[in-house]
């Protein structure tokens, strides 16, 4: 019979990292512009979970010359599984009840969760991390635990193979860094700059590496070898590179942002680097990081962690669909921060901490015991609300439909599609029309037959996303030589690229019409890249964003305001103002123009553009 570890010790600076790297994760997702690199508590997390979970595996090999690789197991799924099965059995329950146009692909997402393959799930189903807008999930950040359990899977298993064949710790620790290095490589080929990166992002080849730095600090930095007593040079020195790798990982959640190129070709990896560095100097009892990073917030805050990263979402996605958070991003950042601490607090209670004791061996008989317990008694009033939300959440993901659209969807998917097929040579050498069509043009979008004439010779380059396809009908209509370049889920970071290709083929006309920002926010050095891409000489029409379910809204129009400051050839269309309050312009999203607002959308951008004509 295996013995409990009697040499463990329990490492409280962790808490203040997770703390720290749970804080950045949230407020990447509430305040983007302001946490631009938050997603990089990811990288922290693995770290310290490959870590500590390696650490006590080599305790328990010296103690007891092997390890229960069943045992790890149990561990491991009393830790995360109840938790995560209350998570989605409530937000299924949720959905059901108030959120059904959730409901498409729900047995997808709660299936692939519960299995923990989330991460290639949504890979399979071409969904984005990136995509602010279209990729509305609660669900969406499951990738990570993903990720994590699938290393849970196999790593007991190669940690045997290694301790039993290679032995050395030293030969390990070099072979786990090759191994990471080489992942890190993959991460890179697969890479294509311009692209949506959510394969490389998710895959759990591309991501593993920032685990198994974690895991490989294990073999030559074991916590229980580690000396308290050190010479004040050596603690000197290690204090000086834990509060550098502290500062470096706090810069880099402030500032990173996540289309950054840098980060796929090797700086995920030097950060995780770094992460490791941190780890390695908490772990520390002799150096002073570990009691810098403890403190009863950072307990809390740590020892909920989990909870919190599993609740943000969930509680973001339910909130913001029924509240415009757009024009008091503080006060609802506030209430959505207060939602996620209480929900966890209640997991942590009555869900984590009693499930990781629960006599799973007796399960039936304390469900016969609260079955007959009396009817106001406290155990039968959670069997029979746990009961009710169970059984709404399973009809939930019985009726849930695969890829379904509803009629609005439907046709707005119609007038995109329809776009993006005409955006093609045969769009450049369209007819003009006859004069009474011109006529005809200028009474329904509002010009002069004039104007509509000068319309007709204009050549323009149009380059989007959604929003713009959405309108493109519209704006052809008018402007019958305008070439269309739309894409769903189109940021500005990265579209450079994509303006140099069309420079390229000969489609980037000396007007330029730039419709960007629907999906998230962005950098100024994204912004300047299609500037310096579209050159000084050409003439550059910028339409601002209408998103007021979108906590970016306001960010992005004023980005963009500044832009059109800072440039002279840029114009600024300000077709927020003008459909402010027009909900009939706009389908159920309140984002995308319908037929309708398709007229106005045309309209209000053409007077601006023949203004300047």
């Amino acid at each position: 019979m295996k013995k409990r570890l009697t040499s463990s010790r329990y490492i409280t600076g962790f808490d203040g990292l997770r703390s720290l790297a749970v804080i950045a994760v949230i407020l990447y997702h509430l305040l983007p512009s302001h946490m631009k690199g938050g997603f990089l508590g990811v990288p922290v997390f693995f770290v310290v979970s490959g870590y500590l979970i390696t650490d006590l595996l080599l305790q328990e090999w010296k103690q007891n010359g092997t390890i229960s690789v069943k045992q790890f197991y149990i561990r491991r799924m009393k830790r995360l599984y109840p938790a995560l099965i209350a998570m989605l059995v409530a937000s299924s329950a949720y959905i059901t009840l108030f959120q059904r146009n959730l409901l498409n692909n729900l047995r997808g997402n709660v299936i692939s969760s519960l299995f923990y393959v989330n991460n290639w799930w949504q890979i399979d189903h071409g969904l984005s991390y990136f995509d602010r807008f279209a990729a509305e999930s609660p669900f969406t950040h499951i990738w990570s635990l993903a990720v994590e359990t699938q290393n849970y899977l196999i790593w007991p298993l190669i940690f045997l193979i290694l301790m039993k064949v290679v032995k050395k710790r030293g030969k390990i620790f070099l072979g786990i860094m090759g191994v990471s290095l080489l992942s890190a490589i993959w991460m890179a080929i697969l890479f294509t700059p311009g692209q949506d990166p959510t394969r490389v992002y998710y895959g759990t080849d591309t991501r593993i590496f920032s685990i198994w730095l974690g895991a490989g600090l294990a073999f030559i930095w074991p916590s229980t070898r580690l000396k308290q007593e050190i010479p004040a040079q050596a603690k000197k020195v290690l204090n000086i590179v834990g509060v550098f790798s502290l500062l470096v990982m706090i810069l880099s959640f402030v500032f990173m942002h996540d289309g950054t190129t840098f980060l796929y070709y090797g700086g995920m990896f030097l950060i995780s680097i770094v992460c490791m560095l941190l780890v390695a100097i908490t772990a520390h009892p002799g150096a002073s990081l570990n009691k810098w990073l403890t403190n009863p917030i950072f307990s809390w805050l740590g020892k909920r962690s989990y909870g919190i990263y599993l609740y943000q979402y969930p509680v973001m996605i339910f909130y913001e669909a029924k509240v415009n958070v757009a024009e008091h991003i503080l006060l609802h950042t506030t209430i959505e921060i207060i939602l996620i601490l209480v929900i966890t607090e209640l997991s942590y209670r009555f869900i984590e901490r009693p499930m990781r004791v629960f006599p799973y061996k007796e399960s039936l008989r304390t469900i016969r015991s609260a079955i007959e317990a009396p009817w106001k008694s406290r155990r039968k009033i959670s069997l029979a609300a746990t009961g009710l939300v169970t059984m709404v959440a399973i009809i939930g993901l019985v009726i849930a439909p695969t890829n379904q659209v509803d009629a609005e969807q439907e046709q707005l998917q119609k007038q995109i599609e329809q776009s993006k097929k005409e955006t093609n040579e045969a769009q450049q050498t369209k007819d003009s029309q006859d004069a009474e069509q011109i006529q005809q043009i200028a009474d329904k979008y509002g010009l002069t037959s004039r104007e509509e004439t000068k319309a007709q010779s204009l050549e323009i380059t149009a380059f989007g996303d959604s929003v713009l396809l959405a309108g493109a009908n519209g704006l052809k209509e008018i402007f019958p030589q305008m070439y269309v370049d739309g894409e769903i889920g189109r940021q500005v970071d990265g579209s450079a690229a994509l303006i140099d290709q069309l420079k390229e083929e000969g489609k980037l006309h000396d007007t330029v019409l730039l419709s960007l920002g629907t999906n998230g926010a962005f950098t100024d050095e994204g912004f300047n890249a299609i500037m310096k891409a579209i050159g000084s000489k050409r003439k550059v029409y910028v339409i601002n964003v209408h998103l007021p379910t979108r906590r970016w809204q306001n960010q992005v129009n004023q980005d963009l305001a500044r832009m059109a400051d800072q440039y002279k050839n840029i114009t600024l269309i300000d077709w927020y103002d003008h459909s402010l309050n027009q909900d009939s312009w706009f389908y159920e999203d309140q984002v995308h123009p319908n037929d309708e607002g398709m007229v106005h959308y045309g309209s209000f951008i053409a007077k601006a553009i023949l203004q300047g004509k």
